[in-house]
């Protein structure tokens, strides 16, 4: 899942562990998620999103197969 945490980040000024610290989670976490590494729980995702004050949809980028042009 494809995310813009680190563009939020620089926009507040916030390192990860900041983040992680704010949203309770490891700084290894946040940055396993920015990797796309991770996918965080709905309550991670949630409570990222709020830190920032912008919907989830405006943090994360759900792909699906047909976005990535995979047919079965």
């Amino acid at each position: 899942m494809k995310n813009k945490i680190k563009v939020f980040r620089a926009m507040h000024d916030m390192t990860q562990e900041e983040l992680a610290d704010r949203i309770r989670v490891t700084r290894r976490t946040i940055n396993s998620i920015e990797r796309g590494k991770y996918n965080p729980s709905i309550e991670v995702a949630y409570r990222i999103a709020k830190t920032f004050g912008v919907t989830i949809e405006e943090v994360f980028c759900f792909e699906d197969d047909e976005d990535k042009g995979v047919t079965e």
